[in-house]
């Protein structure tokens, strides 16, 4: 990282700028929320309410698999015996508002990136700079990937565990609306945030903050934490906790690699 145009600007100027990003990324987020009202419907009973239904694509795939495997059913997901219900007078007034700006802050996220970038970029190399749409493509992939994952995996296999777990059968499931939004909100934004993790350390790693040698070092207490991550948020069967598992390692092992190649990087220009 170099200190290049940052003399050119007062501290009062860095502050103006921040504000002006986080003005233009908020108004970002407020319009693509704006458009996604338009397909609300689609939007809550297809998308966010989709893995609440034993046809969701991620339950079909799982039963596939289990037949593929020769397991019979003993993986299939055919019932989701729980109800979700609203409980607050304004409760589904806020969720609306609140999970379009969810959308809506997915749907700009290449957008907000940019401008961090912008903000960024005169503290950066000449050549460094030029990797601007790299950067934002890189990123806005690992982004979108992780939303995927938290959709697709994350989420169905966490709604599968809390439907299917009980103290006793005389407590019935009936989860509210709340509970179950926070739920997929904290699952689309942990896994998305997960993703990027490769970005960060390559910033972490330019910054001299972290080294490959230490990333490996500490590999197997990551490794026994997505572990258990895993467990938690999956049914108590290998195969589910292989699939919730395995993206993530791959995630940890992609981070270490790109440490690699930075702080490599990093010596032959010191030398």
């Amino acid at each position: 990282m170099a200190k290049k145009n940052l003399g050119e600007m007062s501290f009062l100027d860095h502050l103006e700028e921040l504000r002006w990003l986080l003005v233009r990324s908020t108004l970002a987020t407020i319009i693509m929320a704006i458009v996604t009202y338009f397909i609300s419907d689609y939007l809550f009973d297809q998308i966010i309410l989709g893995p609440i239904r034993p046809t969701f694509f991620t339950y079909v795939w799982f039963c596939d698999l289990s037949h593929s495997l020769g397991f019979a059913d003993s993986i299939c997901i055919t019932e989701l015996n729980f109800i979700i219900q609203n409980t607050e007078m304004e409760g589904q007034v806020n969720i609306f508002v609140w999970m379009c700006l969810l959308a809506g802050f997915i749907l700009s996220f290449p957008y907000i990136l940019w401008e961090i970038w912008k903000f960024i970029s005169p503290a950066l190399y000449e050549k460094e700079r030029k990797n601007a749409k790299l950067f934002i493509f890189v990123s806005s992939l690992l982004f979108f990937l992780g939303v995927l994952f938290g959709y697709f995996v994350v989420i169905p296999m966490s709604i599968n565990f809390v439907a299917t777990f009980s103290v006793s059968d005389v407590v019935k499931n009936q989860f509210t609306l709340e509970s179950y939004m926070g739920m997929v909100k904290t699952s689309i934004l942990g896994s998305a945030i997960f993703f990027e993790l490769p970005i960060a350390i390559y910033f972490l790693t330019k910054l001299g903050l972290v080294t490959p040698e230490f990333l490996r070092k500490y590999w197997k207490y990551a490794v026994i934490l997505i572990l258990i991550i895993a467990a938690i948020v999956t049914p108590p069967d290998v195969v589910s906790q292989t699939i919730v598992a395995i993206p993530m390692l791959i995630i940890y092992e992609v981070s270490i690699l790109i440490s690699k190649i930075v702080y490599k990087n990093k010596l032959k220009e010191n030398v």
